[in-house]
């Protein structure tokens, strides 16, 4: 019980029906000292009690000393006294060896009883009795305890009596939920609609293994099915399986069915299915048959479900026929919903002539005769009869002289059926090719969804990575600029015409640094004779402290390096180059001059080699031409 409230509670979230569903368990201690006493099968265990379990260990010890006395008292026995295949029993409660009845006077003792033939009898002989009265004492007292502790158990359960069986009940009922539940997975059940007309879509026979799916509509204005065709054909499983599913839906469990069905409510259902001939009540299958349609045209009426198998058989077919057609128009002028089989030709022009009759048929392959048991509805189906016959080895010209003495309106109408079933069978392929092609369109335009949502997710992650990867290249020459300032205000400090070969060693090793650092990336010069140049720090000058570092606050999009040589141009090119792309500017005009154009092939040159330069040319010739190269950047 303490199991199925954990389970209830675990479930009031995702299924709130069953909120009213509450197990409330016994007490802790009740149900310690019940799990110690009764085993799940209902046995009172030896850690009920330890007197009980003092009591059955006497039972044990008492058990073993009758049977191993009566094992040797039985192997001193010769052959003519021990009975065939002998060993130690009970009878009558009493532990006994079986000897032959000829040397019954010889062994002495009591007989609890003798064999069928009384070749044998069953001897507790007289060195066993008072064993044995000391084993039947022993399982007394076991008895005793084991009521005693019942009564004990009984004390303890009674004032709980009226929650525990609540709870029981409760139990009961989940158990029954659960049930139901997993019969409906197990089926891939629905739940219909419930009280609309009859539409079942993808019916199944619930009893079945593997059965054929059938389709079942019924328009407002239509109340009786009539289905026709051969034997073996499933007509019968069929308007059983109709009936099967309804109670089913009525009783509360999930239908074998699919979606988009619905079921009305019957208030009554009728059946009269099977050979129902009795020689007690000297009744006839045709007698059967018309006592069942006495008592369902008594009680069926709008609201009811009426079966019938084989309406009509087991008398004249005319006589029959024609009992069957007035049952059938009288339960449709009732309005009750009236599923029949039948192999009388005469019945299947009912549905032409009588409102709220429809003919139906399962599917039968007329080259290898066998059923496909699929439901046709508004075609009345052919019973085969002479084709079966023909295939079942009946001489030919047998199957002739029957031919011959089928009526013409017979034959017709079997022509008919048999050119409706073609078409039938033709647009059914036609269909099913339909459903492929639509299947493999419907495939492919899956795949290129697929495809162009695999293109849209590769550029987004193309363009994310080149975003991340301009990110991390700013990051990574701030940092360095960083480092490399850093050592550069120390280099000022130290810079003088003794002191140049140190402060070189400074910047080296800032330098080195940021390349064991991100080795992947490029390397960064330094020009410390440009420094020294721009910076003439005496010697012995103070350090500047962090706050007189240069730090770019503005950047141009603009250098100019006219007038340098290549070695006074290229650290200001790549300081330039650097500074743009941390201020993520998206091309560099560099102002080179014409001159000799030495300047101009270094430049170009040197964004050639960096793999930071989209692309670079020299600007128009409104706006410096061959003076002037702009550089973009990746």
């Amino acid at each position: 019980m303490r199991v199925v409230a954990s389970d209830l509670k675990r479930l009031s979230d995702r299924a709130p029906r069953t909120a009213h569903l509450r197990v409330e368990p016994p007490p802790k201690e009740l149900e310690s000292k019940l799990v110690q006493s009764i085993s799940p099968d209902g046995q009172v265990l030896d850690s009920a009690s330890r007197d009980l379990a003092r009591a059955r260990q006497h039972v044990r010890e008492a058990r073993q000393r009758v049977i191993d006395r009566l094992g040797a008292i039985l192997g001193g026995l010769d052959q003519t006294e021990r009975a065939p295949d002998a060993a130690v029993t009970v009878r009558g409660g009493r532990y006994v060896i079986p000897v032959r009845s000829t040397a019954r006077a010889r062994v002495g003792g009591i007989v609890h009883d003798e064999s069928a033939t009384r070749s044998t009898v069953f001897v507790e002989p007289p060195e066993i009795i008072e064993l044995g009265n000391e084993l039947r004492a022993a399982e007394s007292a076991e008895l005793r305890e084991v009521l005693r502790v019942l009564r004990e158990l009984t004390d303890l359960l009674r004032p709980h009596a009226t929650t525990i069986a609540a709870a029981w009940e409760m139990c009961i009922a989940f158990d029954d939920l659960c049930a139901r539940a997993r019969y409906a997975v197990e089926v891939n059940g629905f739940v219909p609609e419930i009280g609309g007309h009859l539409k079942i879509k993808g019916g199944r026979h619930p009893l079945l293994d593997h059965p054929v799916p059938f389709d079942l509509e019924l328009f407002p204005d239509e109340f009786t099915v009539l289905v026709s065709g051969p034997n073996t054909g499933g007509k019968t499983v069929l308007i059983k399986a109709v009936g099967l599913l309804g109670l089913l839906t009525q009783s509360g469990i999930v239908p074998p069915i699919g979606p988009h069905s619905s079921l009305p409510i019957f208030e009554r259902v009728f059946a009269d299915i099977g050979d129902r001939q009795s020689i007690a009540a000297s009744l006839s299958t045709f007698s059967a048959h018309v006592a069942a349609l006495r008592q369902i045209l008594d009680g069926a009426g709008p609201g009811s479900l009426v079966l019938l198998d084989e309406i009509g058989s087991g008398t004249d077919p005319a006589e029959g026929g024609a009992l069957a057609a007035a049952t059938l128009k009288t339960l449709t002028r009732r309005r009750a919903v009236t599923l029949a089989t039948t192999h009388l030709g005469a019945l299947k022009q009912l549905a032409a002539e009588t409102v709220g009759i429809v003919n139906a048929s399962l599917q039968f392959d007329a080259e290898t005769l066998t059923p496909t048991y699929r439901l046709l509805k508004g075609v009345p189906g052919r019973s085969y009869g002479l084709a079966i016959a023909k295939r079942l080895g009946i001489a030919s010209d047998v199957l002739a002289e029957a031919e011959r003495a089928v009526p013409d309106a017979e034959r017709t109408l079997d022509r008919l059926l048999a050119s409706v079933e073609a078409r039938g069978r033709d647009i059914d392929a036609r269909a099913a090719e339909l459903e492929t092609r639509a299947a493999q369109l419907e495939l492919e335009r899956q795949n290129l969804a697929d495809l162009e949502n695999l293109e849209r997710e590769l550029r987004a992650r193309e363009k994310a990575m080149d975003k991340d990867a301009r990110d991390r290249a700013r990051a990574y020459l701030l940092e360095a600029r960083k480092t490399v300032e850093a050592a550069l205000a120390q280099a000022r400090a130290a810079v003088t015409e003794a002191t140049a070969k140190e402060a070189r060693r400074i910047v080296e090793e800032a330098i080195e640094k940021t390349e064991d650092e991100q080795a992947e990336r490029k390397k960064g010069w330094v020009n410390l004779e440009e420094l020294r140049r721009r910076k003439n720090v005496p010697t012995g000058a103070k350090s500047p402290d962090r706050s007189q570092v240069h730090t770019t606050t503005s950047v141009a999009n603009e250098i100019s390096l006219r007038g340098l040589t290549v070695e006074e141009a290229e650290p200001l090119l790549l300081r330039a180059i650097d500074d743009a792309i941390l201020a993520d500017l998206p091309y560099l005009r560099i102002i080179h001059g014409k001159g000799t154009g030495a300047l101009r092939d270094f430049v170009q040159a040197a964004l050639k080699r960096d793999p930071r330069i989209k692309r670079f040319a020299l600007a128009p010739s409104n706006q410096g031409g061959h003076g002037v190269t702009v550089a973009e950047f990746v």
